[in-house]
């Protein structure tokens, strides 16, 4: 009986000895305002960095948009509209009779269209000069349809071209593509009003070589009526006895 209860003593009173030998952890001691201090500094920081990624990102699409403005159009009209200007000028260069030539012109409309006839000149070649003025005039009128006809057709092709010309600047990314479809625009505006010269000129030519035929005819009337009725006494009708009447 003491020994076993001198053995429960001792493990109480190890028990008691193990429990105060536990060890004690150290405790960390923390500033307010230093921790403060740098969470402001960490917000600034990454302020700074949010601010020049921006930047970076507005030069970025600065760059871009630049690109886009002077960017090239890929597109050009001009070929089509010089062939189209080439086609009625070719038309206008086949033109036969008087030619557009200004020194030439003058030679041959003095020689045909006379203002008056010389009484050397003979009465057939008054004939050939009248046959030669209607010819003229037939190759005028003849001239105007044919360009009249091209004109038709090029409006058919400039429809395409003027389809074509605003799709490309509906489309356009940037200012200066933008800027080359108008300024195509704007020629092909500048060729169908040479065209209309082109036509304007031609139908002006056929009515200026009709009414310069009629003037030239009515001069050859003039000059055949003084040469039957002649210079001298007057034909003076007198009465004629038939069957010794």
């Amino acid at each position: 009986m003491k020994t076993r209860a001198l053995s429960a003593s001792l493990a109480v009173v190890l028990s008691v000895s193990l429990l105060a030998v536990q060890p004690v952890f150290a405790l960390t001691v923390i500033d307010p305002t230093n921790l403060v201090q740098n969470t402001l500094t960490a917000i600034r920081t990454l302020e700074q960095i949010n601010n020049q990624v921006q930047q970076l990102q507005n030069e970025s699409q600065m760059l871009i948009n630049q690109a886009r403005n002077l960017a090239s159009l890929d597109f050009n009209i001009v070929n089509r509209l010089r062939s189209s200007l080439a086609r009625s000028e070719q038309l206008i260069a086949e033109a036969q009779g008087l030619a557009y030539d200004v020194r030439n012109l003058d030679r041959e409309f003095a020689r045909l269209y006379p203002r008056e006839y010389a009484a050397t000149v003979s009465g057939d070649q008054m004939y050939r000069d009248a046959r030669e003025r209607w010819a003229h005039t037939l190759d005028g009128l003849h001239t105007a349809m044919r360009l009249q006809a091209q004109v038709s057709w090029n409006l058919r092709e400039d429809e395409g071209a003027l389809a074509d010309l605003v799709g490309q600047s509906q489309s356009a990314t940037g200012a200066l593509q933008a800027m080359q479809a108008t300024n195509q625009l704007l020629a092909l505006q500048a060729k169908q009003s040479i065209q209309a010269q082109q036509l304007q000129l031609t139908q002006d030519r056929a009515a200026s070589l009709e009414l310069a035929r009629q003037a030239a005819a009515s001069e050859r009337a003039r000059e055949v009526r003084r040469r039957f009725l002649g210079e001298g006494t007057p034909y003076t009708p007198h009465s004629v006895r038939f069957y010794g009447n």
